[in-house]
């Protein structure tokens, strides 16, 4: 009954992870293309969907949790029996853990892109400043 549940606690976050990667797959495209550029962004795509789904099954298939359907935390209790209603909390669990997970790991990505995205704004204003300043008269003509 532990392989069972093992199985599905896996293809529960493989579901809800691919539909997380799904969701937001477009915005993530257009940000990588933003921030490093279109040559790059292919890779970082693939990298970041990948860290998603990783992200995502690691939440959401939690080993020390289902470990007390296997061994009992304590030498005197029983093993906690599997029924339906421990079946559905644990896919309930796994779920939310899957989203969880996968909204920090989306949360952080693009947080770290909003401050690239500053970055690279900065650096552009100070550019254009540095060529209105090397050349007043050509900037005035174009």
């Amino acid at each position: 009954m532990f392989l069972q549940l093992l199985a599905v606690s896996f293809g529960v976050s493989i579901v809800v992870s691919c539909a997380v990667v799904g969701l937001f797959d477009r915005a993530i495209r257009a940000i990588c293309s933003h921030v490093v550029g279109e040559g790059l962004s292919a890779a970082w795509h693939r990298f970041l969907r990948f860290g998603l789904l990783v992200t995502g099954v690691s939440s959401g298939v939690s080993m020390w949790t289902l470990e007390k359907y296997v061994t009992p935390r304590d030498k005197d209790a029983e093993i906690v029996v599997l029924n339906a209603d421990r079946w559905t909390l644990e896919v309930y669990r796994a779920a939310i853990s899957t989203l969880q997970g996968t909204a920090c790991a989306l949360f952080t990505f693009f947080l770290v892109a909003l401050v690239a995205h500053v970055i690279l704004k900065r650096a552009q204003h100070k550019a254009a400043a540095d060529a209105l300043m090397a050349d007043p008269m050509e900037a005035a003509r174009s």
